[in-house]
């Protein structure tokens, strides 16, 4: 079917949506826009779904995630027994993301599986736990994320309360693929009621068991408890979930002098104080924060995404100027007060262990080999981690301490099997207490780890491919690399070339197994231990570089970065 007869068959089949046929009416005479939205469909995979909000194919709409719905709900059914557990749902700030999971809860009623719905906004972290909580066989959470206002996306999760993997994506994704929109209808929701299908859970059924379990995360609560009323800190939540849970856990544990950003504090699904995307990496988000940080003397800002499974923190420096922490320098100040405070109080286990995707830090490396911990690289995407602490519990040969991605993903628990923002908000805030009554800030503290095991540079950049041709042009590039790897990049020799989609490890003509799934990942060693990555993105038409060094000094890994992200940027563009 061509873009125009797909475009004419939306316009009938969905004849009595009004908003639907005024959207599509609206790029009549947009050949561009026609094709963009009609060429494809919209894709599924392991991070589910995630679009444009719009009318077509290749947007996000109702027809869209009904028709996800009901692929989820016959894949389910395949299992009677285990259908009838029924699907979490859950939903962000965003815009049309309650209408979309009440769609999903109704569709699943339909079909006969069971749908517990919240009844307001909950982060991810808080339905991964709810997955497994309330014994459910799937769950699904509507979000976007990070991404900008005119996004929305679907993700589902395993009964493990991670995101699902391949083989599941690809098994519902068949199944999506033979269906027709008009045959994935919701239920009337007093009907799904009255049946016993539909569960609205409030805000005590999960919610407090949850508060329960953040709390034991805590290393120090006597400490905490010394320090509630004399640390002062600035929280935004970005208009997203995290308002409720992150401050209630800290209020919770005795932080007292938490100031939030009044204007970023209820739910907007257009980000109105935000000219960028609510992304707790982005400098802008936090331009609130700090004016408020400034105001009340604060040291110590952090941020939680729409769907708080993210957390951005700003400290501020010897110049009295805030500086935004990277994900990476998060995840290294967080995973070094985990294992040093544990190994001070005699309860570091000695079979411990930590994981990390592959384009994350080596900086963690070295702290985990001076703790005498086991560090396990996986695959991007945090449901590779919680793969791992599944894996630790069934065969007992590891005690899980911490998790975290470069993207600002952090998590510390075993009940909870994503990012987990609240989590990390804890965490960032027990370290900064600590930090306090050492008399030394979040800053020195950081500066200390690099003078300690090295000062470690590490930038990502992103080349954007949009449109019909940018998935074409992405494979084009990741082939080329794939069959001509550079020798060497920045006058550094490539020593080791791991290729993920083959499996390989070739070094110096040796070749060993990656031991991890295939994935469409080339990953470049040099020599020093500085590497370069490349990687198409999982969600977005865009193909990320991920650029590590390191040396003794600041300036010296900052110019050798620099330089070498110029020569694989070339790279790229050859």
């Amino acid at each position: 079917m061509d873009v125009h007869a797909a475009y004419e068959l939306w316009l009938h089949d969905f004849a009595q949506d009004a908003d639907t046929i005024a959207d599509l009416k609206s790029i009549a005479n947009d050949e561009k826009e026609i094709e963009d939205r009609f060429y494809t469909e919209l894709s599924f995979g392991t991070a589910g779904m995630r679009g444009v909000l719009g009318a077509g194919m290749n947007r996000m709409n109702r027809y869209n995630v009904r028709r996800a719905t009901k692929g989820l709900a016959l894949y389910l059914k395949q299992n009677e027994e285990n259908a009838k557990r029924g699907v979490a749902i859950g939903y962000d700030s965003r815009r049309c993301s309650a209408e979309f999971a009440k769609d999903t809860a109704l569709v699943l009623c339909a079909e006969g599986v069971p749908a517990y719905l919240f009844d307001a906004l909950r982060p991810v972290p808080l339905l991964s736990y709810a997955v497994r909580h309330l014994n459910c066989a799937a769950g699904v959470v509507v979000t976007a994320s990070h991404n900008p206002p005119q996004y929305n996306g679907y993700k589902v999760y395993g009964e493990d309360g991670a995101q699902i993997g391949p083989e599941i994506a690809e098994g519902m994704t068949r199944i999506i693929r033979s269906l027709n929109y008009l045959d994935c209808v919701p239920m009337d929701e007093e009907t799904a009621k009255a049946a016993g299908l539909l569960h609205i859970i409030g805000d005590k059924e999960v919610d407090d068991d949850y508060m329960v379990e953040e709390k034991t995360l805590t290393i120090q609560p006597d400490m905490l408890a010394r320090m509630g009323d004399k640390l002062s800190i600035v929280y935004t939540p970005l208009h997203g979930s995290g308002n409720v849970p992150v401050r209630r856990i800290l209020k919770e544990v005795g932080i007292t002098n938490v100031a939030v950003v009044t204007e970023q504090e209820l739910p907007d699904g257009n980000f109105s104080t935000l000219s960028c995307a609510p992304n707790p990496e982005n400098p802008e988000a936090f331009t609130l924060a700090i004016k408020l940080a400034n105001e009340v003397k604060a040291n110590v800002i952090f941020a939680t995404d729409p769907d708080c499974d993210r957390l951005g923190v700003a400290v501020r420096g010897k110049d009295g100027e805030f500086h935004l922490l990277t994900g990476n320098q998060i995840g290294c100040v967080l995973l070094h007060y985990i294992l040093s405070t544990k190994k001070k109080q005699g309860k570091l286990p000695a079979n411990g262990a930590v994981c990390k995707s592959i384009v994350s830090t080596s900086l963690a490396n070295r702290i985990c080999e001076d703790y005498g911990v086991d560090i396990f690289e996986v695959l991007t995407g945090f449901k590779f981690i919680g793969e791992k602490i599944q894996q630790f519990q069934d065969s007992g040969s590891h005690t899980f301490l911490f998790g975290f991605e470069e993207s600002y993903g952090f998590l510390s628990s075993t009940f909870v099997r994503d990012k987990d923002g609240v989590n990390a908000s804890l965490l960032i805030t027990e370290v900064a207490a600590a930090c306090e009554e050492e008399g030394i800030t979040l800053y020195d503290r950081v500066q200390e780890i690099f003078r300690k095991y090295g000062y470690f540079v590490e930038k990502v950049v992103s080349k954007t491919l949009p449109g019909k041709d940018g998935l074409t042009k992405m494979k084009e590039i990741m082939a080329d690399l794939r069959d001509n790897p550079p020798a060497e990049l920045c006058g550094l020799k490539v020593t080791t070339v791991r290729d993920y989609l083959k499996g390989t490890i070739v070094s110096g003509g040796e070749v060993k197994p990656t031991g991890l799934p295939a994935s469409d990942v080339l990953y470049f060693e040099l020599e020093g231990g500085n590497w370069v990555c490349v990687r198409p993105s999982g969600t977005e038409p865009k193909i990320k570089l991920y650029v590590n060094t390191n040396a003794k000094e600041k300036a010296e890994a900052e110019s050798l970065n620099e330089a070498l992200r110029a020569a694989s940027e070339a790279l790229l563009d050859k």
